[in-house]
């Protein structure tokens, strides 16, 4: 068992010299691969901010955890058995939950072996240690992007202003998302919903 101390160092050190997410971008971005990931046929991604909280939620239907799993899920010495076989730690929940604590936020996850995985991450707004927003559009195209059969739907809201898009719909709109041209075309679609907002 590692001792609380050495955790601390630890969270401290990485802090300082690896910020592994250094936006919320990069968060939706790692969360959702995950997803992808772990063979979901549907992911859902929805960014909700308001004057007091930005709330980042991702829900598919892919394989899901036991509860031996989930419960070792935010342990930095703990990465699921095969999913990186060349890494013994798998840092990036246990980095999400760094950066929600230190912003007055909060993470929920519950999954279901079999039936999917729901994580739910929350920053305070006004929290000096909130990370920037990011290119929240460069994050959903390279999400859109990843090869595989599955459907996304990543919607992002803003006070009264929201869009929503799925993965079908951006594919049919540009043609696809193979070539240059096509991923400029998505890449440009999704900026104007992001500066819509």
């Amino acid at each position: 068992m590692v001792n609380v101390r050495t955790l601390d160092t630890m969270h401290t050190y990485m802090r300082k010299y690896h910020p592994m997410h250094a936006s919320l971008a990069d968060i939706v971005a790692d969360i959702a691969a995950n997803s992808i990931e772990a063979g979901a046929e549907l992911i859902k991604v929805d960014i909700s901010e308001n004057d007091d909280f930005i709330v980042l939620k991702v829900v598919d239907n892919g394989k899901g955890m036991d509860e031996k799993t989930l419960a070792r899920a935010f342990n930095p010495f703990f990465t699921e058995e095969g999913k990186h076989d060349k890494r013994k730690v798998g840092l990036g929940l246990p980095f999400v939950k760094q950066t929600c604590d230190a912003c007055g936020g909060n993470v929920s996850l519950e999954s279901e072996k079999g039936r999917g995985t729901t994580i739910v991450c929350s920053f305070a707004s006004s929290s000096i240690d909130l990370p920037p927003m990011g290119d929240m559009a460069a994050a959903a195209l390279s999400l859109f992007s990843f090869p595989g059969k599955f459907e996304m739907v990543f919607s992002h809201s803003k006070g009264k202003e929201s869009y929503s898009i799925s993965r079908s719909e951006l594919i049919d709109a540009v043609g696809g998302l193979e070539d240059a041209q096509s991923l400029s075309l998505a890449r440009d679609f999704l900026q104007s919903q992001e500066e819509a907002l």
